[in-house]
């Protein structure tokens, strides 16, 4: 089976290592996907959900704040700031997998805002 080997790496470690048959990814000029034996490339990523099509034909999804990926013919490497897999056997571990992902992407709204807030702040103080 034509698969491509996946690693996410954040700055607590591993999150994600496997084989894929396919992998979307949140870039930030727009969604995009990759199949094995992609053409190289390296791109940012946005805050949301890498969806992973695993060899098995079981998907995951794992959510990030922002990132990078260096896409090679056959592995792919993704560096993210913060991850969390959205993932579990129950409910209530999905529930819990899922709070984790809505307070990732939080944070990195609230950290938009701040820097938002600091750039109208010295734009503000210029213009006096």
């Amino acid at each position: 089976m034509n698969t491509t080997k996946l690693e996410i790496v954040t700055p607590e470690g591993l999150i994600f290592s496997g084989n894929a048959k396919s992998v979307t990814f949140p870039g930030s000029e727009g969604e995009f996907g990759v199949l094995p034996n992609h053409a190289a490339l390296l791109t940012s990523l946005k805050v949301g959900v890498i969806d992973i099509e695993l060899e098995s034909g079981k998907k995951e999804a794992i959510a990030i704040n922002w990132g990078f990926v260096k896409v090679e013919e056959t592995k792919i490497t993704v560096l993210a700031d913060g991850a969390v897999a959205i993932s579990g056997d129950s409910e209530s571990e999905i529930a819990a997998s899922l709070e984790k992902a809505k307070k990732l992407i939080q944070s990195m709204s609230d950290s938009n805002v701040a820097l938002a807030m600091a750039k109208v702040d010295s734009v503000s103080k210029k213009a006096y």
